[in-house]
């Protein structure tokens, strides 16, 4: 019982006060509002007048960054309440614009788009699973977190299971989750930092990595909250400015979500044409014939690494006894340091090139009919039946474990523990959907109209007459965009590209024709979805430690000041091994976000929903519920994803459980927890007759308590 507080709100007092203070919060950012659009109007005069492009992308990451950093310092505090929940006083339109950039994540903001580019309707399971999440929100947890009134999740999981050992497998599975998503938010910093201002990926990542700490560092919730307010202002414009302009550039309409259904009929028209041209095929042809001269030489290794060595070493040879040019010698001796020095060697890389070029050996580099919804056929033959049948299951199960990743995960549960009251929480989950569906409603559009722009404006275009974006892009890195004329024909034909979905939004300014100020102003809006979540999720890496292990577990008595101390120093390590990891580019952004979700669904949603709802829930079904989820979604992800496989060195075959792909291991492992948490708390002692009531009050508020 001690546990818990109840929170109702407060009497009339507070509620002026809140009023008087949610109409300066209107003012201050009405201002912060009308001087970024004259920040940006300026740049762009500039910009006409002559300032570089990389003064513009210098000026465009100083100006974000030291904004965030200023908010940061004003909001500075050592005040726990402060610190922890910004003291519960965040008005619901507020924290539901906070939440909507604490959402807004890297994949989100520069992911999104790119996947629907790259698959199509396929695409559409992250936003179904994304939105309907909140959904979840709203109706199951939200407001009844909100009523019990702790700091955080393993809070919440500590007190309502009565004991540290739930607590200690919540501060387990957060900081897991949260690592895992923070990771993929500092990788998309990286990126943008880079793009902005040229700086190499790994130097890019610790730039960035000071905009995040500055905010989180020194004021914890308050801080984030307000900075994530801003952030969420910057990155909605950047946003919608390219796609409205994309628009009015190919329909004359300034909506783009009314006509993009016109425009998709156009692209998925142009791609039928594009599968059957004759110059895209004979470039298909040249990536399957080395396809399958790479399969022959992994027939017979040690034969064809001698011949390879040999033809290499010859030619440097003739090169040098004809007095050829020095580029050509250097060329050559490069071709030669190239070879493979083993058979080892030789077989992975080989395997690699095989699988690459097979991947690209399709017609539009593999990309699916746009419209089409799942792939294979219903009515078709045996294999085009099971092909449809699995692409179908995965979609569903995607949406499944999204939809319920989001509506667990630590981080965004924790921003509901800051408003006034309970009813200010509801209303709150409202308006983070009304915020968040602003962008997930534009991102299919955007989506189309680049797909558009690409298919009939750059294809056909003469090599020595490509956009300038396409090499800069590929300077930034090679894996996200590269073109090489492959069938020599000098014209650009759409196999030719190779292109990740992560930079689909950066580059549609450029893509559109638009000034580099709005490419700018882009990237600022991808910096600043990435900061918000990552400022999000390391307070919730921090706070897990220092408020639930270390004031709850360790040390009750610690005082304030000590324990916002350790947070800071906690967040502090803890930013600079996420930033570690991420230099590595372990995997791209979306798998690493899906993963999150994963194990945020099996990890907490059993755990959280039951606690709330069925009052017989106790500490070791929670427990070994916990456990048992996240154990079954680990195991999967595990022995099925390639990554995964080569760290934890797993080299059995993979084995697909009815054709579920890894990215959607939640699906295992939640009804694992739901039924190992029923089946155990059954088996075990009841949770006290205080804590069963309290549950039914959170419930039912008129039921009265027994006295403790």
């Amino acid at each position: 019982m001690a546990g818990f507080s109840l929170d109702s709100g407060g009497g009339g007092s507070a509620a002026a006060a809140n009023k008087a203070f949610k109409q300066q919060l209107n003012k201050v950012y009405g201002w912060y509002t009308g001087g970024f659009i004259s920040f940006v109007i300026v740049l762009a005069v500039l910009e006409q007048l002559g300032l570089s492009r990389q003064w513009i992308g210098f000026i465009f990451l100083l100006a974000t960054v030291a904004l965030y950093a200023g908010i940061g310092i004003m909001s500075r505090t050592s005040d726990a309440a402060e610190y922890y929940v910004a003291g519960r006083r965040v008005p619901a339109v507020y924290n539901g614009m906070a939440t909507g950039a604490d959402w807004m994540s890297a994949a989100s903001f520069i992911g999104m788009a790119g996947t629907l580019y790259l698959t199509g309707y396929g695409g559409l399971a992250f936003i179904m699973g994304w939105t309907g999440g909140y959904c979840l929100v709203a109706l199951f947890l939200a407001p009844y977190l909100r009523k019990f009134g702790q700091f955080t999740i393993p809070d919440f999981l500590g007190a309502r299971y009565e004991g540290n050992l739930p607590r200690f497998l919540g501060i387990c599975a957060a900081i897991l989750c949260s690592f895992t998503y923070v990771v993929a938010q500092i990788y998309g910093v990286g990126l943008i930092t880079t793009r902005l201002s040229g700086l190499a990926f790994e130097i890019g990542i610790f730039v960035g990595l000071g905009g995040i700490l500055v905010c989180s560092f020194l004021g914890g919730m308050r801080a984030v909250t307000w900075t994530q307010v801003a952030q969420y202002i910057i990155l909605i414009i950047a946003y919608m400015i390219p796609v409205v302009w994309l628009s009015v550039k190919q329909t004359g309409v300034p909506v783009p979500q009314a006509v993009y259904g016109y425009q998709l009929e156009k692209v998925s028209k142009r791609g039928d044409e594009l599968r059957t041209d004759p110059k895209e095929l004979e470039v298909v042809a040249i990536f399957k014939a080395r396809a399958d001269e790479y399969a022959a030489k992994l027939k017979d290794i040690p034969t064809a690494l001698a011949a390879e060595k040999a033809a290499a070493s010859q030619k440097l040879a003739d090169l040098k006894a004809a007095n050829a040019p020095v580029t050509e010698v250097q060329a050559a001796e490069k071709a030669l340091a190239a070879v493979p020095a083993n058979d080892a060697e030789a077989k992975k890389a080989w395997t690699a090139a095989k699988a690459a070029n097979e991947a690209r050996a399709k017609p539009l580099g593999g990309m699916p009919n746009h419209a089409q919804i799942y792939a294979g056929d219903p009515n078709g033959d045996e294999k085009a039946r099971k092909t449809f049948d699995e692409s179908r299951r995965n979609f569903l199960a995607l949406v499944f474990c999204l939809m319920v990743g989001t509506a667990a995960l630590p981080h965004i549960l924790m921003r509901y523990y800051t408003t006034p009251s309970v009813k200010e929480a509801r209303e709150s989950v409202t308006w983070s959907l009304f915020f968040i569906f602003l962008l997930y409603f534009t991102a299919p559009a955007l989506a189309v109209l680049v797909k558009y722009e690409v298919f009939n404006v750059l294809v056909g275009t003469p090599f020595d007459k490509l956009p300038a974006w396409i090499a800069q892009w590929s300077r930034v890195d090679p894996g996200l965009l590269s073109v090489v004329d492959v069938n020599k024909d000098g014209i650009f034909q759409l196999t030719e590209m190779k292109i990740g979905g992560d930079i689909i939004v950066l580059a549609t300014p450029e893509i559109g024709g638009l000034p580099y100020v709005v490419s700018g102003m882009v990237a600022a809006g991808g910096l600043a979805a990435a900061l918000s979540t990552a400022d999000g999720l390391l307070l919730t890496i921090a706070n897990a430690l220092s408020h639930d292990l270390y004031y709850k577990m360790i040390d009750p008595n610690a005082p304030t000041a000590r324990r916002v101390m350790i947070s800071k120093i906690l967040l502090l390590v803890v930013a600079l091994a996420a930033a570690s990891v991420a230099a590595q580019k372990p995997a791209d952004i979306l798998f690493l976000v899906s993963a999150a979700f994963s194990f945020a669904a099996a990890a907490f949603f059993p755990a959280l929903t039951l606690g709330i709802f069925w009052k017989r829930a106790n500490k070791w079904g929670a427990s070994l519920g916990m456990i048992a989820g996240l154990g079954t979604t680990f195991y999967y992800m595990a022995t099925t994803q390639p990554w995964m496989r080569s760290i934890f060195g797993v080299t059995s075959p993979v084995e697909l459980w009815w054709g579920i792909q890894p990215i959607s291991a939640g699906l295992f492992g939640v009804p694992m927890g739901f039924a190992v948490i029923i089946i155990v708390s059954l088996l075990t002692p009841a949770p006290s007759r205080q804590t069963q009531e309290l549950v039914e009050h959170v419930r039912y508020p008129d039921l009265k308590l027994s006295k403790a």
